[in-house]
């Protein structure tokens, strides 16, 4: 079986999480800081060439009402740019909610300021990692 990255994809900071080799619970995660799209996708390449990951999540920004708006058009684009430069598959995983709970945990957790700002994204795409792990074992 192969690794499976989430990605949490943002204007300056892109969330990133892989699975274990068993595809249950995540093993890594990290946040790349770029507001280049192509840079981004090309950082996700060598994570995922490093990771050996074997397929891409990246996470759909819905509108709560199940619409998509302006930023959901910018990850559809990211994952056409992912597709040709990593050559894995990307599935799109909706992912309502999960930086607000991204930022419910860290509050529990005491992370205020520039230490949650570093962390809400690298969170962020472990919960979508988590979601469509759960998603594939049903």
């Amino acid at each position: 079986m192969e690794r499976i990255m989430a990605i949490d994809y943002g204007d300056a900071r892109t969330g990133i999480a892989v699975s274990d080799l068993l595809c249950s619970l995540v093993g890594f995660t990290t946040v790349i800081h770029s507001r280049s799209p192509q840079a981004t996708a090309e950082e996700i390449g060598r994570l995922a060439r490093q990771h050996q990951a074997g397929q891409l999540v990246l996470g759909l920004p819905k509108n709560m009402n199940g619409t998509e708006g302006p930023r959901a058009e910018k990850c559809r684009a990211m994952a056409r740019l992912l597709e040709e430069a990593t050559g894995l598959p990307v599935a799109l995983w909706d992912e309502r909610r999960t930086t607000v709970e991204a930022h419910n945990i860290l509050s529990a957790h005491n992370y205020h300021g520039k230490k949650r700002k570093n962390t809400v994204d690298a969170v962020a795409a472990a919960l979508i990692l988590e979601g469509y792990l759960a998603f594939c074992r049903r």
